[in-house]
């Protein structure tokens, strides 16, 4: 009996002493700040992209990853439809682009922010085609994107726009008398610009004196082309690429004594952070953009402040197009009645019906429509950089 007796408290003492543990661990935990919440998978839209997080163009791939989850940040805490959102990285690459966006179909995504640059999107583009996930791409912006893809969409401009509209304002602001050209002839976005440029500016009588290109495995050394735009006289320099190869073309140019005016496209935005970059060259560039950091818009203030507590930079526009992105899609997904118990093929196919038949205001623009090409309508911005900084010119 004593033996009994003995063997119950024994067990008494040791469940105490577990309990007394259990406790313990329990406070600890307590005094913990608590972690930010994330929606259940099963009750958010899961939101997919790819894009260059690492090499040459990973300030476009970070700038539209940032400001979307920014947007998805502030749409879970109002705390009705919730999303969930996951980049991948492109590295600027077709092929890698791919592999990203199965690993997000792995995942379960339900929408894609498509790619960020354009001849990834057009890899993924024709992936999503496929598998019948809707896409909304914040910056690729070549019409090979959405060629043929019902389900394609764009937040930018798409590149036709961006040149004609570059024309017309060189034109309108007289910025030029002799203008020279210099694209790169083997990526879709500089090549489409450029052609379309090339046709306004014929329309508009612009007097352009040096077409010069490059390619990938060129683009370190500008020489032959500066030298025929200076030796043609040309007083401004129309450059449709992104920042990286105009970076080496402004340093090269000032080698050489020649200071033509530059006018870029929104490959341009996201010079002024680029490393180890000399901004005093970019001085006096322009571009056109639909994004001004500089607004006093309650809306573009607030979102300029979050991002550089957030990034400590001054956001550019992909990072406002990766917004207006999540924006848009949560509206279309409300507006059409969306739960994210659905398929990605029935999601799609309500998103289709809906975007050609609403309007949206964001960041980069008012009234924003879209065409069932996919083509955004929305009106862009000149900006000049001044100080290491860009400034409206409108």
């Amino acid at each position: 009996m004593k033996k009994v007796i003995c063997a119950a408290l024994v067990l008494v003492m040791i469940l105490g002493c577990l309990a007394g543990c259990s406790d313990k661990t329990g406070a600890q935990a307590s005094d913990k700040p608590a972690a930010t919440a994330t929606p259940a998978a099963s009750a958010a839209f899961k939101i997919g992209g790819t894009g260059p997080l690492t090499g040459g163009a990973a300030i476009y791939g970070n700038a539209a990853k940032n400001g979307a989850q920014i947007a998805v940040d502030e749409i879970n805490a109002l705390g009705g439809i919730q999303l969930v959102l996951k980049y991948e990285d492109d590295e600027h690459d077709a092929e890698k682009a791919v592999n990203a966006y199965n690993n997000l179909k792995d995942w379960g995504m339900q929408v894609s922010l498509g790619s960020v640059t354009s001849t990834p999107c057009v890899a993924t583009g024709a992936e999503t085609f496929a598998d019948r996930i809707f896409a909304l791409t914040p910056s690729a912006s070549s019409t090979a994107v959405t060629e043929g893809k019902d389900n394609m969409y764009q937040m930018c401009f798409a590149d036709p726009n961006q040149g004609s509209a570059s024309a017309q304002y060189i034109f309108d602001k007289k910025l030029g008398t002799k203008i020279a050209v210099i694209y790169k002839n083997d990526d879709v976005y500089s090549k489409g610009i450029y052609n379309t440029f090339a046709s306004k500016a014929g329309e508009l009588g612009l007097n352009i004196v040096s077409t010069t290109t490059f390619t990938e495995d060129s683009q370190t050394d500008f020489s032959v082309q500066l030298t025929d735009a200076k030796n043609n006289g040309a007083d401004l320099i129309f450059l449709p690429m992104y920042y990286t190869p105009a970076s080496l073309i402004f340093k090269q140019a000032k080698s050489m004594d020649y200071a033509p005016k530059y006018f870029g496209v929104d490959g341009m935005d996201g010079i002024l952070t680029l490393e180890a970059f000399d901004t005093s060259l970019a001085e006096g560039v322009m571009l056109l953009t639909p994004f001004n950091a500089d607004s006093t818009d309650e809306r573009t203030v607030n979102f300029v402040k979050k991002y550089k507590e957030l990034f400590g930079e001054t956001p550019n526009q992909f990072a406002a197009d990766g917004y207006d992105c999540v924006y848009a899609l949560k509206e279309a997904l409300e507006a059409a009645g969306c739960t994210p118990d659905m398929s990605a093929p029935d999601i799609c196919e309500k998103l289709i019906a809906t975007f050609s038949t609403f309007a949206f205001d964001g960041l980069t623009g008012s009234g924003m429509t879209w065409a069932a090409t996919g083509e955004v309508s929305k009106s862009p911005k000149g900006m000049v950089i001044e100080n290491g900084a860009y400034v409206g010119m409108d």
